[in-house]
């Protein structure tokens, strides 16, 4: 079993008096891709953004409980900025800045302090090359980020992310946007990127989460219902309301 990367212990989450998350406990593995599913509402995307502490952003939000990575409790006297280097983050809609496909993936190492042309040149081959965009934008650095389609936005994305070198990849649902070959390339992507990488994804799509996740969490209500390797989530689980929402008697 590969190292524990996050160990999320009793952590409740309230937006002002509403609570959002009850007693979350969660352990995720290093170099694994962690799947949480749910209907819409179950908490799936609020527990994402506590990873990286993208929460702090609402001020009506309060945590409780702990949120260790690599055994540091990210909640308390953590370095926000290296955090959110650490941890990167993959939105549901592409959004790359406007600017050069180029200034996208230099904007963050430049950010952390790299200022030499043939480092920053280095950088940007390297990602695009890990985002496998190298070779569709390699002549057109210069263009627009806006300029290309939206999986290859999404991609651009990815390298954006991977160009700060972070250890973690949170991705709220990453295809929902895009196209069924765009998302099989990101598929495609995420299954070569996690012998480097610890990913954790949300996904509404059961067949994605059954394709591309080693373990996986299923939300309801807030609660965690049942966690396990995909496997025994999609073909044997526990819980009769695990069984009923992976064989869409609801959600």
């Amino acid at each position: 079993m590969n190292k524990l990367k996050f160990d999320i212990k009793n952590l409740d989450l309230f937006y002002g008096d509403q609570q959002a998350l009850f007693d979350v406990n969660l352990d995720i593995y290093e170099k694994e891709v962690t799947a949480l599913i749910g209907p819409s509402g179950c908490g799936k995307s609020t527990f994402l953004k506590t990873l990286n502490r993208m929460i702090d952003l609402n001020e009506e939000c309060k945590i409780r409980g702990t949120i260790l990575l690599d055994g540091q409790n990210i909640y308390d006297k953590y370095n926000l900025v290296f955090l959110r280097k650490n941890v990167g983050m993959l939105f549901q809609k592409p959004n790359p800045f406007p600017m050069s496909i180029y200034e996208n993936v230099a904007y963050g190492p430049k950010t952390h302090g790299i200022k030499s042309k043939k480092a920053l040149d280095e950088i940007v081959e390297k990602s695009l090359r890990n985002a496998a965009l190298w070779d569709e934008v390699k002549d057109s650095l210069n263009k627009s980020g806006l300029s290309i389609s939206g999986g290859q936005q999404q991609r651009l994305c990815f390298a954006r992310v991977l160009a700060v070198n972070p250890s973690v990849i949170l991705m709220d649902e990453p295809t929902s946007a895009l196209d069924p070959i765009s998302t099989t390339k990101i598929e495609d992507l995420i299954d070569e990127l996690k012998k480097d990488y610890t990913i954790i994804i949300v996904t509404h799509n059961m067949q994605q989460a059954a394709r591309i996740s080693d373990r996986t969490a299923f939300f309801l209500l807030g609660k965690i219902i049942e966690y396990d390797n995909t496997d025994t989530i999609f073909n044997t689980p526990g819980n009769k309301k695990t069984e009923d929402y992976i064989t869409g008697r609801f959600g």
